[in-house]
């Protein structure tokens, strides 16, 4: 564990992480002040309130029960009064189906240009897709963010699902109730829902995607013939040490809850954790540590083998959400097609380049661009790739300096009226396919 004493505004911050995806943790950034042996004693040290977060029912099967207790310097009804409702007009939740907007095809996108306007995370939020329903707790939405301006005083949590955030441009840093996450390209970040937090910019503007996780919490996929390594390994993921801010200054909190957005007032920073343990709990991921598999002979595996993360939807093998990362790695096979094929699928597939060529799309798919392939509309490579692939000679190739992903859903995925009317669609992306040609031959005897 790494720990760094920092201080920001006047408060006392401590800075680090921890390893483990899903493991439990304990952390404080006072001495003694997590108690021993018991979870909630009668009175703790320092004067702290003791107070549970729960990600999970109380009932859950032990192995998915998710839960972290905090001992706080106010309880969390302190950090909320009164509510009244905003309007954050750019972040949608589902059902959000436009009648407008014809969601049946195959779209792609440039780059959601930076604004000139000062935008924060929840006003720089622009909902893209949105599937299932966000107040029966299934499905998703796809978002691009673009932050230019830090959160002053100002607070968020989302009582509607948690948030993995993957940027493309600049850098963030989230101040949350269990500590600080600093988040780069080529890294992601998984913010669970109802914890409270807080975005600065280190560099910008930044600009980046998220899903929003409506349904059971991400999880490392089961590898089931692949065994105990590769992939995505839960040594990799961090998870911050505990940080505090007691700060006695004006400050807001927004929720949002069943698609709506509301805000409250109060007269300090409601970050005050000063210690806690559980395994409800914030965390992050170098994308270069995935480790992906594939054919070292012939055949095709499915693009499944390139899941980091996937949200179980109660289904065996069919999940809420898949987060599929296609990165650089090594193409050894033979005697087959090495890019993704042409296809239609069950799945909804809405992707965005990171940064480099994604090797289906040799033109027009350029880092921080993105596309949606709705659930059962075919797609595949461009001509261009096709040709290439078809005729390329057979020997061990790597692809290097390209990283790009998939929100992969189970539910059809709706544009917004902003992904449709005022995002940079690509309105000849449909025209990639036009000129593959006819080539079938029946007088040829393939033997």
């Amino acid at each position: 564990m790494d720990r760094e004493m920092i201080s920001a505004d006047g408060g006392t911050l401590h800075k680090g992480y921890m390893s483990g995806f899903g493991n439990s943790f304990e952390t404080e950034a006072l001495p003694n002040a997590l108690p021993q042996g018991q979870n909630s004693p009668q009175k703790c040290a320092y004067g702290l309130y003791g107070e549970q977060l729960s990600g999970t029912a109380f009932t859950a099967p032990s192995a998915e029960n998710e839960r972290t207790w905090c001992y706080r310097i106010r309880p969390s009804v302190k950090h909320t009064g009164k509510f009244h409702p905003i309007s954050v007009p750019y972040w949608r939740s589902a059902p959000a189906i436009d009648p407008n907007v014809t969601s049946l095809g195959q779209y792609r996108w440039d780059p959601v240009p930076h604004s000139e306007a000062p935008l924060t995370w929840i006003t720089g939020m622009r909902t893209m897709t949105t599937a299932g329903d966000v107040n029966t707790q299934t499905g998703m939405a796809s978002h691009v963010y673009l932050v230019n301006s830090a959160m002053d005083d100002a607070y968020f949590y989302s009582a509607d699902g948690e948030l993995l955030i993957v940027p493309q441009a600049g850098r963030l840093r989230f101040y949350t109730e269990l500590g600080i996450i600093d988040l780069s390209v080529g890294e992601i970040a998984v913010i669970p829902r109802g914890l409270l937090y807080r975005v600065a910019v280190i560099e910008g503007p930044a600009r980046g995607f998220v899903c929003e996780n409506y349904g059971q919490p991400f999880t490392l996929p089961d590898r089931g013939p692949i065994g105990a390594n590769c992939l995505a390994n839960r040594r990799d993921f961090k998870t911050p040490v505990a940080a505090f801010e007691d700060r006695e200054v004006p400050s807001s909190v927004t929720i949002k809850w069943c698609g709506q957005f509301h805000e409250c007032t109060i007269g300090h920073s409601p970050l005050d954790v000063v210690a806690w343990h559980g395994n409800y709990a914030p965390f992050k991921y170098d994308l270069r540590d995935y480790c992906p598999v594939g054919a070292v002979l012939f055949d095709h595996p499915d693009p499944s083998i390139f899941t980091v993360l996937t949200a179980p939807s109660g289904m065996p093998g069919t999940a809420n959400i898949d987060f599929v990362l296609f990165t650089d790695r090594w193409m050894v096979a033979e005697h087959t097609f090495r890019p993704p094929w042409y296809h239609k699928n069950v799945m909804s597939e809405f992707m965005g380049n990171i940064f480099g060529q994604y090797d289906a799309k040799l033109t027009g798919f350029v880092p921080g661009g993105m596309s949606l392939h709705n659930m059962m509309l075919p797609h595949g490579p461009d001509r261009d790739a096709f040709e290439g692939a078809s005729n390329a000679e057979l020997q061990p190739r790597k692809l290097e300096n390209t990283m790009s992903f998939m929100f992969e859903t189970r539910f059809p995925q709706h544009l917004t009226a902003f992904a449709a009317k005022e995002a940079p669609l690509q309105d000849d992306y449909i025209e990639c396919w036009t000129d593959l040609d006819k080539k079938f031959d029946g007088s040829i005897d393939p033997k």
